[in-house]
């Protein structure tokens, strides 16, 4: 499934349209080769099997650079997607091949929401103040306003409502600004983690200013702080940066439990969609462990996730923000949406069309905290190369390795386990397999070290075989 970043910026827009000639003028503001990838070595899990891959590449042997090659027309980070999967193969832990989507020109989205809003408040001032005019020019007298404050009852959110949720959440987010030492960067999102200061959000929010670039965090109150990157994981999309000068007063949000989510349960997102600071947007959870392959459109690596749906609007710029459950418990991380076409506010950038993609906190949550400790992610792989073809049949071992290799490494989990090339794949634990991407993303739901039993079928008979999964340290 190809997703878009939602942390990439927007062209500004032109200034809002001047007022009649008789009312003050309202300024603008400022506004793997295609076909095999290793699982021996690759921790990335598979492109997601939905409308977001571009269709139909032939089956071949991936390219052995880490990472590999992101998979055909990936899903942005919150933008526009294609359809379909490509044909190959890839190394379980490595991401499928895709064709990145194109470049996106231009920063500063913020300018033209900001010069919309400012024009239909323009005209809404305008009719205001001529609705109030012929009001008192045609009252008689006797008229009688009746004041909410004395008959529309009491105004407190119960707890358990949307609002009280948000008012909870919100002053535990923040919008965050990326750039690079050459200016280019973006807005996202983030939460607070923990209270030293340290916040969780997506790598490719933060991915301009890993490199000397410049770093921020804002809370709702207005409240700025410089921050820097403490860890990043390209491969899941998951960083952590830390406030300098941290406040004293932070409140982490209560992570939930995501294993336990089910399909309609209640959702709440918290973001800046198109650089509007602390929207929130209500909706359910629509699917889970959706294999989902995103890029920021840029031509950078992909990032893998067996993803949360939900149909909470999610837009560019809600990356990194917590999708919450209906306690306020966070249970994802927003990351990627599906979109039928590109073009926002005529950008060129897509907006939500009710497919949003998120990490799952159990997920994000061990990511981060390795992230806190060491700097570096780390992933689990079961070391062998499996085909990418998207069929229902189960995930293939491939009979030729990335670059030549070994299919299946000497020595790790895979042979250790028994298994060879040519096995297909059909189950991973009790989570039916139907393709290589799909073994990839239940491989990402799982730490190294994990055992897992692997049903898989070889010469037309079934058979099991327990193993235990291996892992590798960093990005490169």
């Amino acid at each position: 499934m190809s997703t878009e970043n939602e942390g990439t910026a927007v062209p500004p827009a032109p200034s809002a349209p001047p007022p009649p000639a008789d009312a003050p003028a309202a300024s603008a503001p400022q506004g793997a080769h295609p076909g095999a990838a290793s699982a021996a070595g690759d921790p990335y899990g598979p492109p997601a099997s939905q409308a977001h891959h571009g269709a139909g590449e032939s089956a071949s042997v991936p390219d052995p650079s880490w990472p590999p090659p992101p998979p055909p027309s990936t899903p942005a980070y919150g933008g526009d997607g294609g359809a379909g999967h490509g044909g190959g193969g890839w190394g379980a832990g490595w991401g499928a091949t895709h064709q990145q989507p194109a470049p996106k020109n231009g920063r500063g989205r913020g300018g033209l929401v900001a010069a919309v809003l400012v024009a239909a408040l323009a005209a809404g001032g305008l009719g205001g103040g001529l609705g109030y005019t012929l009001a008192r020019e045609n009252d008689s007298g006797g008229s009688t306003t009746v004041s909410a404050g004395t008959t529309g009852g009491n105004v407190k959110r119960d707890p358990g409502t949307v609002a009280a949720v948000a008012a909870a959440a919100l002053p535990s987010t923040v919008t965050i600004e990326a750039a690079s030492s050459s200016g280019e960067g973006g807005t996202g999102t983030g939460f607070v983690f923990d209270k030293q200061g340290h916040i969780v959000t997506n790598n490719h929010v933060v991915a301009d200013a890993v490199d000397g670039g410049n770093l921020s965090a804002t809370f709702p109150d207005g409240k700025k702080y410089a921050a820097e990157v403490v860890g990043n994981a390209q491969g899941y999309d998951v960083a952590v940066i830390k406030l300098k000068n941290a406040p004293s007063d932070l409140k982490p949000l209560t992570l939930g439990n995501s294993d336990d989510v089910a399909v309609g349960d209640s959702t709440i997102a918290i973001g800046a969609p198109f650089g509007l600071s602390n929207t929130v947007t209500t909706g359910i959870i629509s699917a889970k462990n959706r294999p989902v392959a995103s890029s920021d459109g840029s031509g950078s690596k992909a990032s893998y996730m067996s993803a949360l749906q939900t149909d909470a609007s999610i837009n560019p710029g809600n990356s990194g923000g917590p999708l919450l459950d209906a306690k306020g418990n966070v249970i994802g991380i927003n990351s990627a949406i599906q979109s039928t076409s590109n073009g926002g506010f005529g950008t060129g950038q897509a907006g939500s069309i009710g497919l949003g993609f998120a990490i799952p906190i159990n997920q994000a949550k061990y990511v981060a905290q390795e992230l806190i400790r060491t700097g570096k992610p780390v992933y689990a792989k079961i070391g062998a190369s499996v085909s990418l073809e998207d069929t229902t049949g189960g995930a293939k071992i491939t009979e030729q390795g990335v670059g030549g290799a070994e299919p299946v490494d000497p020595g790790g989990p895979a042979d250790k386990a028994g298994l060879k090339p040519g096995d297909v794949i059909t189950k991973l634990d009790d989570r039916v397999i139907d393709s290589g991407p799909t073994l990839i993303g239940e491989i990402w739901t799982h730490k190294p070290g994990d055992e897992v039993t692997i049903t898989y079928e070889r010469g037309g008979k079934e058979r099991t075989t327990e193993l235990t999964l291996g892992s590798r340290v960093g990005d490169s």
